[in-house]
């Protein structure tokens, strides 16, 4: 297989651009009328955190996951600028 010398951290940092971006977008289009649709998503994570208790150190571990159709859409493009890279 042939190395492309595409940078993985790369895709990886873009995807996740496009992730904060297009929930960024979908939160600001929350309240207009002919965008509300670009903030209709799911929750994916844990509903409250997990906490690890050994007695002198308490770890607390905690994940929320937010797409929506906005967030989708900034990944689409984020993986189309990787591909043009």
């Amino acid at each position: 297989m042939a190395h492309t010398g595409k940078n993985g951290w790369a895709l990886f940092l873009l995807l996740l651009a496009g992730v904060v971006l297009g929930g960024f977008i979908g939160y600001l289009t929350q309240d207009i009328s002919g965008l509300s649709w670009l903030n209709y998503g799911q929750t994916f994570g844990l509903s409250s955190p997990l906490e690890l208790d050994a007695g002198v150190l308490v770890l607390t571990f905690g994940l929320t996951i937010k797409f929506n159709i906005a967030s989708i859409i900034g990944i689409v493009i984020a993986a189309f600028i990787y591909h043009r890279l």
